[in-house]
């Protein structure tokens, strides 16, 4: 009887160990009745700094040409917004591809990467790391 207890025990530790990982990775999505929110959110301490949100327009056809290092951005809120549950902002942006990466300080739109008739990933970390940058440092003066 106790060897059962431990054996559930050591399967229950090892599902836990296998998806911890996974769990402090998981994408925050955003849709048409969220994203205004979102986007427009203000720090609730008053901070003067900016907020920067990145808004990656996601199709689930194209899911193979999604940012794929969004757990790499730091200092940034980063959602994905499924262009089939979200057309007044795939509207809004004018959207026509996905993936379109959009970065926001304080609720507008100050740079966007869109892709193009290939459908790849029309940015990479590295570019997209400098551009986040470039945007905090205009709101410095």
């Amino acid at each position: 009887m106790r060897s059962k207890k431990i054996g559930s025990m050591r399967d229950f530790i090892l599902i836990l160990m296998l998806a911890l990982p996974f769990a402090s990775f998981s994408q925050d999505w955003a849709d048409d009745s969220s994203l205004d929110k979102i986007i427009n959110n203000k720090d609730a301490f008053g901070d003067d700094e900016s907020s920067i949100v990145v808004v990656e327009f996601w199709a689930k056809f194209n899911a193979v040409n999604a940012f794929p290092h969004w757990s790499k951005l730091k200092d940034v809120q980063y959602y994905r917004v499924d262009i089939a549950k979200a057309p007044k902002y795939k509207k809004e942006f004018r959207v026509r591809m996905a993936p379109t990466l959009i970065i926001f300080k304080d609720g507008v739109a100050e740079e966007s990467f869109k892709a193009g008739l290939d459908l790849e990933c029309p940015v990479d970390l590295p570019e997209l790391l400098d551009t986040i940058k470039e945007v905090k440092e205009a709101s410095a003066f």
